[in-house]
């Protein structure tokens, strides 16, 4: 039986003071946003408690930006970052009857790639963070789990991580793009044209778009078995 909101926020300890001290220590600049008046709704449909720390930012927070807005850390939505956890992945993870697709979408970036927690559906490793790269159109294990992903995005070498998809001046132009956009990209970082992201033609489009072309249709455009 679903436990209520009720019982996953009445938690013996909340993993919210921990994620806290994550922020606060942050290498890596972070915009912590208020969660929305929706947020223990948004808690009761994700079926997470507060003692874990996806369950936390999602009742405590609207989204985390890290990176001047290069990472969008999913949560209850602003507007910010108007998309919520649940929200953002029905239709897309989670059909509209309910069944799962054996992951769930946790956070994306400008370039267009996403986060995904794997339940059984990108590989053997249930539980760990998976990513689909704009470059590869392809999920690739991060092997971490989501508390080590947050943490990593918080402080870890992103500028390495993206080191092949960042360009002069990217952080006052990933400023200027909204939480529920990412740049459709001209000619697309998968093509041998598209490497060099800094000549692409970059133009930002709404998110839903922009996973409808990287996560769907790219990949049958080339021939995927995905």
């Amino acid at each position: 039986m679903p436990r209520t909101a009720r019982e996953l926020i009445e938690s013996d300890q909340s993993a919210w003071p921990l994620v806290q001290e994550w922020i606060a220590a942050a290498k890596n600049p972070v915009q912590v946003l208020p969660p929305s008046e929706r947020a223990a709704a948004e808690l009761e449909a994700v079926q997470v408690a507060i003692r874990s720390p996806l369950g936390a930012i999602v009742y405590h927070t609207g989204g985390i930006l890290v990176d001047h807005g290069w990472v969008r850390i999913l949560g209850s939505g602003h507007p910010r970052l108007p998309r919520t956890l649940m929200g953002w992945n029905r239709g897309r993870t989670i059909d509209y009857t309910g069944y799962a697709r054996g992951h769930m979408l946790i956070a994306d970036d400008v370039v267009g790639g996403f986060f995904a927690i794997n339940g059984g559906s990108l590989g053997p490793d249930a539980g760990n963070v998976y990513y689909f790269g704009p470059d590869t159109l392809r999920w690739q294990p991060i092997d971490r789990g989501y508390t080590d992903f947050v943490r990593f995005c918080l402080s870890g070498d992103l500028g390495a991580f993206y080191s092949s998809s960042r360009w002069l001046g990217w952080d006052v132009e990933t400023a200027m793009i909204g939480g529920d956009q990412a740049l459709a990209l001209s000619p697309p970082l998968w093509t041998p044209e598209g490497k060099d992201i800094s000549k692409s033609h970059r133009k930002p489009a709404p998110i839903d778009e922009v996973y409808g072309l990287n996560v769907v249709a790219f990949p049958k455009q080339r021939g995927d078995a995905s």
